[in-house]
C-alpha cells in the first residue's frame, strides 16, 4: 500500500467483508439457519454488502451511486435466482440459473470487471465481496449439497492435500521447467515466510477458487455429467481462468500447468468433498511456486 494513505475505516469494510466467509467457513451447520423467515427477507438480506463498498469509497472520496447499486443489487438478485432455482430443482441436479450465477461470478472476477469501483490497492475487496454474496446465494438459499465448505481441517484433509501436492509435483516441476514456465530461485526464503506465505495463500487464493471451482461447478457438473467429465471439465475450465495472469496475450504455459493442477484438486475436493482438502494441495502448489520457483 506504499503511496496510498490508510484510512482507518478500511479496517472495518474488512472485518465486514471478512465476517461472512469466516462465519460461513468455520460454523457451516449455522449459515442455513433463519429458513422460518419470510422468503423477501432471506432474499434481501445480503444487500448490506454493500456497506464495505460504501465505507471504502467514502473514505477515499470515490463514491458512485452506480457501484453501490451494483453491490447492493447483485447479492440480491443471486439470490432471488437461486431461490427460484430451489424451487425449480428440488433434486439439485443443477439448474440453468446455477450455471448463470457462476458463469456471472467467474467472468466478474477473471476480467475483473468491477476492480474500477476500488482504489487499486483494495481491488481485493471485490473478490471477497463477490465470494461473500455466492456463499449466502448457494449455502444459505440454494441449500446445495456436498460442496465441503468447512474450514475446520482434520487429518484426512491434510494427508489428501498433500497427497495429491505430492502426485502433481513431480509433473508440474518436469513440464514447467521443460516449457522454461517455472525457475529455480537463487535464494530459499526463510521458514517464517514459507509458513506466513502458505496462510495467506490458503486463505486468501486457494479457498476462494476451490470454493468455486470444486465446491460449486465440480459438484454440480457432477450431477450432469457424472464425476470424471466433472473433474476433467472443471480442470479445463480451471486451466482457462489463467489465460491471462503474468501476461499480456493468452498464456498457454499457465493455462496447460493450472489445467493439470485442476484435475489433482479436483481429485482431493472429491476424496470425501472437502473444500479443505483441496485447498490444502492448491495453496502447497502456489506456495512452492511463489516462494521457490517463479
Amino acid at each position: 500500500m506504499l503511496g496510498f494513505p490508510f484510512h482507518p475505516s478500511v479496517a472495518v469494510a474488512a472485518l465486514l467483508t471478512l465476517l461472512p466467509f469466516l462465519f460461513a467457513a468455520f460454523w457451516p451447520i449455522r449459515v442455513q439457519a433463519g429458513q422460518r423467515l419470510p422468503v423477501a427477507v432471506r432474499i434481501v438480506r445480503p444487500a448490506v454488502l454493500c456497506l464495505p463498498y460504501a465505507i471504502v469509497a467514502i473514505s477515499y472520496s470515490q463514491f458512485r451511486w452506480g457501484w453501490f447499486a451494483l453491490y447492493l443489487l447483485l447479492p440480491v438478485a443471486i439470490s432471488w435466482m437461486l431461490y427460484h432455482a430451489s424451487v425449480a430443482d428440488p433434486d439439485q441436479r443443477g439448474d440453468w440459473r446455477d450455471f448463470l450465477i457462476l458463469a456471472v461470478l467467474g467472468l466478474a472476477v477473471d476480467l475483473r470487471w468491477f476492480e474500477p469501483a476500488w482504489p487499486p490497492h483494495l481491488a481485493v475487496f471485490n473478490k471477497i465481496l463477490l465470494l461473500d454474496g455466492g456463499i449466502y446465494g448457494f449455502l444459505a438459499i440454494r441449500r446445495l449439497q456436498g460442496v465441503g465448505f468447512d474450514l475446520r481441517l482434520r487429518f484426512a484433509d491434510l494427508r489428501t492435500g498433500l497427497r495429491e501436492f505430492a502426485f502433481f509435483a513431480p509433473i508440474a516441476m518436469a513440464l514447467g521447467l521443460g516449457l522454461g514456465f517455472l525457475h529455480f530461485h537463487p535464494e530459499l526464503p526463510s521458514l517464517s515466510r514459507a509458513v506466513m506465505a502458505w496462510l495467506f495463500t490458503f486463505f486468501f487464493i486457494a479457498v476462494p477458487e476451490e470454493l468455486f471451482f470444486r465446491g460449486w461447478l465440480q459438484n454440480l457438473l457432477e450431477r450432469r455429467v457424472g464425476r470424471q467429465w466433472a473433474l476433467v471439465v472443471t480442470a479445463i475450465l480451471f486451466g482457462l481462468s489463467h489465460f491471462n495472469k503474468r501476461a499480456i496475450h493468452f498464456n498457454w504455459r499457465y493455462v496447460l500447468l493450472a489445467a493439470i493442477a485442476g484435475i489433482f484438486y479436483g481429485r482431493a475436493w472429491r476424496q470425501e468433498r472437502r473444500v479443505g482438502a483441496s485447498a490444502v494441495t492448491h495453496a502447497t502448489v502456489d506456495t512452492l511456486w511463489s516462494l521457490w520457483l517463479r
